[in-house]
């Protein structure tokens, strides 16, 4: 007899069955009840098992109807690599063109922030020193999916034509063109990413449920002379985001490539 909990084997069950075709998409399941009486089990198995299968986006619940069949999710390759920084544009719009999506954003930021002690450690600066702290709503034609938090130490950019990184010439070229611009050369960039589950508000920002998955990235850019220029919280969602990290290797000078077997 398997060990595995009866709520997991019912939802085993009904995958299999999902997959096989024997609901299309959208089409309503059999009640809990029905589904209990079928396998020999109590209703709150049955429910956990549904739970289950919503988590992992096979299922919808509709209030006051019942439970249907979803349609698959779609998720985007989000490839995370020194060569979006090197394209002269915004990398997230750049990211969105190569998926066929129509990349936009809204933001809003407050110059004259004082950084919060865990941001002034990030930013090897003090707790207090004032920064503008920017968030952002990464839009895919019009739907929300990625959210970001921004911090820049004002003593970097303070008088100078990019102080608010959505105004000025610039506006939306990316911290990195942005700070090329007053003479701040940004040559690489840290990220720590942490799987989490999504807050009320970012599930309200994101249009996705309380507790989903999410992938929280902090991600900090260092200058030629490893000084903290930017750091951010960004918040990606996993139904709709696979993350890849993409890294070059370099070849010792004079090396020549050897072909696969050779």
């Amino acid at each position: 007899m398997s060990r595995e909990a009866p709520y997991l084997q019912i939802a085993d069950a009904l995958r299999a069955r999902i997959k096989a075709g024997e609901w299309a998409v959208g089409e309503k399941l059999p009640s809990r009840a029905q589904l209990a009486a079928e396998y020999g089990v109590g209703r709150n198995v049955t429910q956990r098992a549904m739970d289950r299968l919503i988590i992992e986006g096979l299922l919808e619940g509709r209030a006051g109807s019942g439970t249907y069949v979803r349609r698959p999710r779609e998720r985007m390759r989000m490839v995370r690599s020194h060569h979006r920084e090197r394209r002269g544009t915004s990398p997230f719009r750049s990211d969105m063109a190569e998926h066929g999506r129509n990349g936009t954003w809204e933001s809003h930021s407050q110059a004259r922030t004082p950084a919060p002690e865990h941001i002034a450690d990030r930013l090897a600066i003090s707790p207090g020193d004032l920064c503008v702290v920017t968030r952002y709503e990464f839009l895919a034609d019009g739907r929300p999916v990625q959210l970001s938090r921004s911090w820049e130490p004002m003593a970097i950019t303070d008088g100078t034509p990019v102080v608010l990184p959505e105004a000025g010439p610039l506006a939306g070229a990316g911290v990195v063109e942005r700070m090329r611009s007053i003479g701040v050369t940004v040559d690489t960039a840290v990220e720590i990413p942490r799987p989490a589950r999504a807050t009320q508000e970012e599930a309200n920002l994101l249009g996705i449920a309380l507790g989903d998955l999410v992938l929280h990235i902090e991600r900090t850019y260092y200058d030629t002379g490893g000084r903290p220029v930017e750091t951010a919280d960004i918040t990606v969602p996993d139904a709709r985001w696979e993350v890849a990290y993409e890294f070059g290797i370099d070849r010792p000078p004079g090396s020549r490539e050897t072909p696969p077997g050779g």
